[in-house]
């Protein structure tokens, strides 16, 4: 782990991360030795080919995702196996204090993320749970790997008050920084919308680690993503949100009424 994470003070850390506002959080700059956090954004291609997931809708727009480990480029594959090592996991479970921590190896939602220009994606609490065998998502890491880039060109990580009232930190994706936060019922983030050029894109890597037991005081009733406007937001909180809601709602019904069927048929 020496050779491709830089030392970690976590004592130092755990504190900073117990004390930080919205939530529990951390930024860790320079977190991969120098030399392979270059290979790894090197490895990303121009375009994600393989992609597992697209979005363009209107809570998340112009991103691209690559959850399968076998479609990784080698340099990724590393870091992914890096960040999966249990001396890692310990490391992590030290600096957020959550004993147990776990991978996921299907990167559920995680893995190799890419976002184009005029991309974004809204404020939001992540799913809680995995959907099969139940396992409780604890903690977010995300680590960018973009080697230019301007502060005009947005694309910011932030992270929100429990009512998304107001941005408590603001993040560049620049290359090398990463940011771990515990994930929860309040932990809204989101990303602000990219203005860089047509030929930029926005590359980062996630990964989500979860527990078997329940945090203190957890809903145990699964949910997946939920997002909201920001303050100012005005057209989004009254008119595209409640509308998407009804689609996705539709679309749920839909699934389930498809389901049921089947499964009338096949009692036949």
């Amino acid at each position: 782990m020496a050779q491709m994470i830089r030392p970690l003070d976590t004592a130092r850390l755990a504190e900073r991360y117990r004390n930080a506002q919205p939530f529990p959080s951390i930024c860790i700059d320079h977190f991969l030795e120098p030399d392979f956090a270059l290979e790894v954004a090197r490895a990303y291609p121009p375009s994600l080919q393989g992609v597992s997931r697209s979005f363009d809708a209107v809570n998340e727009r112009g991103k691209t995702q690559i959850e399968d480990r076998a479609k990784f480029p080698d340099p990724v594959k590393r870091l992914a196996d890096l960040c999966a090592s249990q001396p890692f996991l310990d490391t992590l479970s030290s600096i957020t204090g959550i004993p147990g921590l776990m991978w996921d190896p299907r990167f559920v939602g995680g893995g190799m993320h890419q976002t184009r220009a005029h991309g974004r994606l809204d404020v939001h609490v992540d799913f809680n749970r995995l959907y099969d065998n139940g396992w409780y998502r604890r903690a977010n890491l995300l680590l960018f790997l973009n080697e230019t880039w301007r502060e005009e060109w947005g694309g910011r990580l932030e992270l929100w008050d429990r009512d998304v009232r107001k941005c408590v930190h603001s993040f560049a994706p620049v290359l090398n920084r990463c940011v771990i936060f515990t994930t929860s019922e309040i932990s809204f983030h989101g990303v602000t919308a990219l203005t860089c050029p047509d030929d930029v894109v926005r590359r980062s890597f996630a990964l989500y680690f979860y527990t078997k037991e329940a945090p203190t005081g957890a809903d145990h009733r699964v949910h997946s993503t939920i997002f909201r406007a920001r303050p100012d937001e005005h057209l989004k909180r009254y008119l595209l949100m409640p509308a998407e809601r009804a689609k996705l709602a539709v679309r749920d019904l839909r699934s389930q009424v498809s389901q049921l069927a089947k499964r009338a048929l096949g009692r036949r």
